[in-house]
C-alpha cells in the first residue's frame, strides 16, 4: 500500500509511511456510509466476540455538543445488533457537566442519551486492573463497573485532542475507562501540577491504561471510529470545540486496536493537503503518533493492515483511493 510520506521528525510528531512498518497485517473494513445503515454494516464485519453482557464504550458529550456521533445511529445500532447492551461511561477529571454523577446524568438527559441503559462506571467505586508490561504503571484505576461485562464495543468519535493529539479508540478506552478521581489523574497529573502531562509520556500512559482495558476483555472487543465531523478539539469541550474543516470521510472497524487507530490517522493523512492540514498539526505538535508507536510496542496489535472497502465487494484499497472524492467541509 502506497501511503503519502511525511517529513521524517525524532518521535511521536513523525508520521510513519507505510513503507516504513514492518509485521504482520490486520483486516480494518472501511464504507463511505456515514449513517445508521453504514455503522450497523460495518459493525457486522467485526462482532463475532460481542458475547455476554456488553458494554458500548461512547463519548456521549457535555451538553448540546455538536460533533458527537449521532445519538440515532446509536439508537439503530443497539436496537438492531446489541440488544440488552449498555453504553458505559466515567465521570471526567475536570470540573463541568460530568464531574459528579449527578451533573453527568443531567448532561446524559439534555444530550438524549434515553433510550438503553447507560453505566458510569464509576458511580459505586473503582477496581484495578493489571497494565503489563507498562513503564509508567503496573495497575490501572478503572470505574468499578467495569468487571460487570464480558465484551466492549468501543464506539469512538475519531478527532482531534488538545493534549492527545487525536482521539480514537486508544484515547477512548484509555480516558475514558479510567475512574473520574483517581484513574485520569494518574494518566494527566506530575507533581505540583494536575495538568502537567504531555506529548510523549502523556500518550504512553493513556495507552498503558488502554491495555489494561484491552487485557482484561482478552479479545472480546471490537473498534469502530466514526472519521465525521472531526474538529481538532475533543467532544470534552463540547460547543466550545474549535469549528470543523476537515473533510469527513467515513467509519472503520477492525478487531485491532492499533489497526483501527492506525487506519484512521492514514485516512486523514491521506486527504489533500488544504483539508488536512489543521488536524495533523494538531495530531504532530502533540506528538500524538506516540499512541501507535507505544501500542505497538505493548502488544497491542498491527500498525499495517489491509483496508477492505466493504461498498465495493469486499476490495482491498488504499487510504488515498477512499478519499479520493471527500470534499471540504462546509458545516
Amino acid at each position: 500500500m502506497a501511503f503519502q510520506k511525511m517529513v521524517p521528525g525524532r518521535g511521536g510528531e513523525r508520521y510513519v509511511p507505510y513503507e516504513e512498518r514492518t509485521g504482520d497485517e490486520s483486516v480494518v473494513y472501511f464504507t463511505r456510509d456515514l449513517s445508521a445503515e453504514g455503522l450497523c454494516r460495518i459493525y457486522a464485519r467485526v462482532k463475532e466476540k460481542m458475547t455476554g453482557r456488553v458494554a458500548v464504550k461512547l463519548h456521549t458529550g457535555e451538553k448540546n455538543g455538536p460533533n458527537i456521533i449521532p445519538r440515532p445511529w446509536v439508537r439503530e445500532l443497539l436496537k438492531r445488533d446489541l440488544p440488552g447492551a449498555s453504553i458505559v461511561e466515567t465521570n471526567t477529571y475536570y470540573e463541568g457537566d460530568r464531574y459528579t454523577t449527578q451533573q453527568h446524568r443531567e448532561t446524559l438527559a439534555v444530550n438524549g442519551w434515553d433510550f438503553c441503559p447507560v453505566d458510569i462506571l464509576d458511580e459505586e467505586g473503582t477496581v484495578m486492573l493489571p497494565v503489563d508490561g507498562g513503564k509508567w504503571f503496573t495497575e490501572m484505576s478503572m470505574g468499578g463497573h467495569i468487571v460487570n461485562y464480558d465484551s466492549m464495543l468501543a464506539l469512538t468519535h475519531f478527532k482531534g485532542h488538545t493534549v492527545g493529539g487525536f482521539g480514537g479508540s486508544n484515547k477512548n478506552l484509555g480516558i475514558g475507562c479510567a475512574d473520574g478521581r483517581k484513574g485520569k489523574g494518574m494518566i494527566h497529573s506530575v507533581p505540583g501540577s494536575m495538568w502537567g502531562m504531555e506529548k510523549e509520556e502523556f500518550m504512553e500512559r493513556m495507552t498503558e491504561s488502554t491495555k489494561a482495558v484491552v487485557d482484561h476483555f482478552d479479545g472480546h472487543m471490537a473498534f469502530v471510529n466514526v472519521l465525521r465531523n472531526m474538529s481538532v478539539s475533543c467532544d470534552c469541550e463540547g460547543c466550545d470545540a474549535m469549528p470543523v474543516v476537515t473533510p469527513n470521510i467515513g467509519i472503520v472497524a477492525s478487531v485491532d486496536i492499533l489497526a483501527a487507530d492506525q487506519a484512521s490517522i492514514d485516512l486523514v493523512y491521506a486527504l489533500r493537503g488544504e483539508d488536512r492540514a489543521d488536524l495533523t498539526e494538531r495530531i504532530q505538535s502533540r506528538h500524538g503518533h506516540r499512541q501507535l508507536s507505544y501500542m505497538k510496542e505493548l502488544g497491542m496489535g498491527n500498525d499495517r493492515y489491509l483496508l477492505v472497502d466493504i461498498d465495493n465487494g469486499d476490495a482491498v484499497i488504499r487510504p488515498e483511493d477512499a478519499v479520493k472524492d471527500v470534499v471540504p467541509f462546509e458545516g
